[in-house]
């Protein structure tokens, strides 16, 4: 997916996320570990939303993506906002700084995004590098109850000013990736103009994850149901695995 267009009106898209709750949530975590502060890597970060509200609250913020588009968004926010984020354009899977971070954060099912258990695998091994020993990684993914579910085979519409979006989904033969369509037709002076994304979503399983996590030198200390201090449930459509680099 190349987000090229996307970019534009994501946010315009996403306002029903309150991403200072978000932040609020994960530093929470991060705290329970005695990370309060210090260098704090946001991965797949988007348009930048969580890495400026990291920031606000005094940590230096690393921020990755993939997409050129995003990352402008981003930097324009980070700017806007007054708040000195350093934003690097990277795949998760070759993640490659500098040094170590005491903490890292992927946040809103990015994890989803990847092609397969090999490219999971690939992520964590690269993560295992650039995070200090005992370090703590807060990550959440959409669980296959919601992908067979939920997502499924539905179409959901959302009608903003200026944008309207028609999201197509498709559940694929294996019962755990989604094939979503994206259609958006986006105000322009008097005219509509109109542009598509189409990319996957894999729901990978409980084991999946805490097996690429676990072969990786990281170890699973909690899993949480969506901004909650309770463990999941059957029906659970998001879960936050609270990982630790092992010495």
């Amino acid at each position: 997916m190349s987000y090229s267009s996307f970019a534009n009106v994501y946010d315009a898209l996403t306002l029903n996320v309150d991403y200072k709750k978000r932040a609020e949530y994960v530093a929470s975590i991060l705290r329970d570990f005695n990370i309060n502060d210090g260098l704090l890597l946001d991965l797949a970060c988007g348009t930048g939303s969580l890495s400026v509200e990291f920031s606000k609250m005094g940590y230096e913020v690393i921020a990755t993506d993939a997409s050129p588009e995003m990352l402008m968004e981003a930097q324009n926010k980070a700017c806007e906002e007054e708040q000195n984020v350093m934003f690097l354009c990277q795949k998760m899977q070759e993640t490659d700084l500098y040094g170590t971070v005491r903490a890292i954060v992927c946040s809103l099912d990015s994890i989803n995004h990847l092609s397969d258990v090999e490219e999971l695998r690939k992520t964590f091994s690269a993560l295992k590098n650039f995070i200090d020993d005992g370090g703590i990684m807060v990550f959440d993914v959409n669980t296959l109850y919601k992908h067979q579910k939920v997502l499924a085979d539905n179409t959901f519409i959302y009608d903003e000013k200026n944008v309207y979006c028609v999201w197509q989904n498709r559940l694929l033969k294996d019962n755990k990736t989604v094939n979503i369509n994206l259609d958006f037709f986006v105000k322009n002076g008097a005219v509509y103009q109109r542009f598509n994304e189409n990319f996957c979503e894999i729901a990978f399983s409980d084991d999946e994850i805490t097996s690429a996590v676990e072969d990786n030198g990281f170890k699973v200390v909690k899993r949480y149901r969506d901004l909650s201090c309770g463990g999941p449930k059957e029906d659970t459509e998001r879960v936050y695995y609270v990982v630790r680099r092992e010495y």
